[in-house]
């Protein structure tokens, strides 16, 4: 049994969630609260993720932390390769865009979010907000090209992994009170996510 460590309101968590849900994966889900101390701080999680984050995972012995390399180890692992091929360039191709969300995307949206969704007193200057929503629109604009050129996923005509990572950080734009650009391809593609089970329960729930 694959036993899923982390809170179920996580955008990372509901990665790997969403993947499980698409493969058809069952899974334990050990759900973490908000309690004190905090759980991801204690000795035992700190063992198996020494950056006290979740996800984690463990699965067949082993344990596995990161949630772009979980959602590829489940996919190679369960053989879907529709989500994730076995040939070098078309794999590349889709872990291109995996490691833009988890650097150049994640690092677009953070103040912003921080400041308007978490309402941190760390991110209370105005200057920075608006430099943080710039930034964010443009690179969703990035992404909106993109999906401009396949008429239908991140990667082409089919569904893969790519589409799991961005199809969450497109809900958290969209979910965050900025002034949105206006990209009608998005608008596409979020209708087309909204087709799939798993993105309704995992993406699409009203958690940003």
């Amino acid at each position: 049994m694959l036993t899923i460590l982390g809170k179920s309101s996580s955008i990372n968590v509901r990665k790997v969630l969403w993947t499980c849900a698409e493969i058809g994966i069952p899974f334990e889900l050990t759900e973490f609260g908000s309690g004190t101390p905090n759980p991801v701080t204690t000795p035992e999680f700190m063992a198996l993720n020494p950056n006290a984050m979740v996800p984690v995972i463990q699965h067949e012995g082993q344990t596995l932390w990161e949630s772009n390399s979980i959602c590829r180890y489940l996919a190679t692992r369960f053989q879907r390769f529709d989500l994730l091929p076995q040939e070098a360039m078309a794999r590349a191709q889709i872990e291109k865009w995996m490691d833009w969300q988890a650097t150049e995307l994640n690092n677009s949206w953070r103040y912003a979010f921080m400041a308007t969704v978490r309402h941190s007193p760390a991110h209370r200057d105005a200057a920075a907000l608006e430099h943080g929503v710039r930034e964010w629109n443009r690179h969703m604009q990035i992404l909106d090209q993109q999906l401009q050129g396949t008429g239908a996923y991140v990667n082409g005509s089919e569904f893969s992994l790519a589409d799991i990572v961005l199809g969450l950080s497109l809900n958290r734009w969209r979910s965050a009170p900025i002034a949105h650009a206006d990209l009608p391809a998005l608008t596409s593609y979020f209708d087309r996510l909204c087709e799939r089970p798993g993105f309704l329960q995992y993406g699409a729930n009203g958690i940003p």
